[in-house]
C-alpha cells in the first residue's frame, strides 16, 4: 500500500473515531437530562451541575493518570499496570507504515474516545446517589474512580491484561464500563442510604416522582443516540468494505435491541400492574442498549432483537427485586447498567464462538469484585473523613439551595412562596414529596 493511500485511510479512520466520540460525549448531556428529569425540583441544579463538573474532572485526570494505566506502555503483569503521566507523542508516516501493527488512527483520537468512556462510567454513579449524597465528596470519589479504579479494571480487559488473555470477551463494554460503573453505584447506595421517606416505617415503599419526565425521556432518547457513536466507534475504523459493513451491522443491532428492550419492559409492566410505566419504558430503551454492548457486531438483527428484549425483561425485576431489598436508586442505574450488562456479557456465547460460559462469569465477577470492592473502601474512607450525605435539613430544603445556592425554577419557588404568605417557598417535607403505592416503587 502506497503512502498516499495509508494517508488516507488513517484519515478517515481516525475521522470516524473522533465522530463517534462526539457522539459519547453528548451521552453526558443525555446522563444530566434523564437525571434530572427523575429528581425532584429541589435538587435540579445540584444533579445537574454534577454532571457536568463530573464530566470535567473525568477527563482531566484520565489525560494526567488513567489513560497511561489502562493503556500501559510497559505493565508490570497482566494483574498489574504500569504508571505513567500525560501522554506521549502522536503516530507519523512512519509508524503507520511500519508493518502489521502499525495504528490505523491517531492516538490522541485514541485518548479522547477512551475519555469519554470513563467519563460516562462515572456518570452511572451520579444518577444512583442522586438526591443525598454531598457534591465535592462525589467529585472527590471521582477522581480515584477515573484515576485508577476503573482504569486497572479496564486494563485486564483493553489494555491486554489477563482477562484478554483469559478470552474474556466485551466488544464495546457491557461489563468493563456498565457493569462497573453499576458496581461502585451499589457501594455508593449502600453506604449514602436511602433517600428520606422513600421507605415507611413498616417498610412500605413510597415512589419519590421526577419533577420533569420529558426531560427525562429527551436524556433516553440523547443517550439512544450517543450509543451509536458508543457501539460503532468500538469498531476503531472504517476505511475497508468489511469494516464499513461491520459498522452498519453494529448501528442496526444497537438500535434494534433498544427497540425491543423499551417494548418488552413496557408489556411486562403492563401485565404485572395494569399500566405502563414511562420510566420503566426509558429504562427499558437503556437496558437493552447495554444487552447488547457486549457484542454488538455478531448477532444477526433478529438475534440482537432477543438480546435486547430479554434486556427488557431483566431490567423490570431487578428494579422489583433491589426496591423490595430497599436499595434506593432513583433512576434505576444498577438495574439498567449493573443486571442488564450481565445480561449481556452472558448473550455473547450466543454468537460469540470465541467466548465461554465459564470465562464470561469469571471475568464479570473479578471486575464486579473490582470495582465494587475498591469504590466501598475508597468511599467509606471518605465517609469518615468529610462525610457523604447531606444533613437531614438540607435533604429536607433541597441540595439546590445549600449545595449551589439557586434554584431551577425561580420563578416556581416564588410563586409557591407568595401563595403561602411567605417571602420564599417552603419546602415540602421528604414525606409530602412522596407518593404511597400499593406495589413496589420503580424510582
Amino acid at each position: 500500500m502506497n503512502d498516499s493511500v495509508l494517508e488516507i485511510s488513517y484519515a478517515l479512520d481516525t475521522f470516524y473515531f473522533l465522530v463517534c466520540t462526539a457522539f459519547v460525549m453528548f451521552m453526558a448531556c443525555g446522563f444530566a437530562m434523564l437525571e434530572s428529569g427523575l429528581v425532584r425540583s429541589k435538587n435540579t441544579v445540584e444533579i445537574l451541575t454534577k454532571n457536568a463538573l463530573l464530566y470535567s474532572v473525568a477527563c482531566i485526570v484520565y489525560l494526567i493518570i488513567g489513560y497511561n494505566i489502562m493503556y500501559p506502555a510497559a505493565p508490570l503483569s497482566g494483574f498489574i499496570p504500569g504508571l505513567e503521566l500525560f501522554l506521549g507523542s502522536d503516530n507519523t508516516l512512519a509508524d503507520i507504515a511500519a508493518g502489521e501493527d502499525a495504528p490505523y488512527y491517531s492516538s490522541m483520537a485514541d485518548f479522547i474516545f477512551q475519555a469519554v468512556f470513563a467519563a460516562a462510567t462515572m456518570s452511572i454513579v451520579s444518577g444512583a446517589i442522586a438526591e443525598r449524597m454531598k457534591l465535592w465528596p462525589f467529585l472527590l470519589f471521582a477522581v480515584f474512580m477515573v484515576a485508577v479504579i476503573y482504569p486497572v479494571s479496564g486494563y485486564w480487559k483493553w489494555g491486554g491484561g489477563f482477562l484478554d488473555v483469559l478470552g474474556f470477551q466485551d466488544f464495546a463494554g457491557s461489563v468493563v464500563v456498565h457493569m462497573a460503573g453499576a458496581s461502585a453505584a451499589l457501594a455508593a447506595v449502600l453506604l449514602v442510604g436511602a433517600r428520606k421517606g422513600r421507605y415507611s416505617a413498616n417498610g412500605q415503599s413510597r415512589a419519590i416522582p421526577g419533577a420533569n419526565l420529558p426531560i427525562a425521556m429527551l436524556g433516553m432518547f440523547i443517550l439512544w443516540m450517543g450509543w451509536f457513536g458508543f457501539n460503532g466507534g468500538s469498531m476503531l475504523k472504517i476505511a475497508s468494505l468489511d469494516d464499513a459493513n461491520a459498522v452498519a451491522r453494529i448501528f442496526v443491532n444497537t438500535n434494534m435491541a433498544a427497540a425491543a428492550g423499551m417494548v418488552t419492559a413496557a408489556l411486562l409492566y403492563r401485565l404485572k400492574f395494569g399500566k405502563v410505566d414511562m420510566t420503566m419504558v426509558i429504562n427499558g430503551a437503556l437496558a437493552g442498549l447495554v444487552s447488547i454492548t457486549a457484542e454488538p457486531l455478531m448477532p444477526t438483527p433478529e438475534l440482537a432483537v432477543l438480546i435486547g428484549a430479554v434486556g427488557g425483561v431483566v431490567v423490570v425485576f431487578s428494579v422489583l427485586a433491589l426496591d423490595r431489598v430497599k436499595i434506593d436508586d432513583p433512576v434505576g442505574a444498577i438495574s439498567v447498567h449493573g443486571s442488564a450488562g450481565i445480561w449481556g456479557i452472558v448473550a455473547v456465547v450466543l454468537s460469540n464462538p470465541d467466548a465461554t460460559l465459564a470465562t464470561q462469569l469469571v471475568g464479570t465477577l473479578v471486575i464486579f469484585a473490582w470495582m465494587f470492592g475498591a469504590s466501598f473502601l475508597v468511599l467509606w474512607c471518605i465517609k469518615k473523613s468529610v462525610g457523604l450525605r447531606v444533613s437531614e435539613e438540607e435533604e429536607l430544603e433541597g441540595m439546590d439551595l445549600h449545595e449551589c445556592g439557586m434554584s431551577a425554577y425561580p420563578e416556581f419557588v416564588a410563586f409557591q412562596g407568595q401563595a403561602s404568605g411567605t417571602p420564599h417557598a417552603t419546602p415540602r417535607d421528604a414525606v409530602g414529596d412522596t407518593v404511597p403505592l400499593s406495589k413496589p416503587a420503580l424510582r
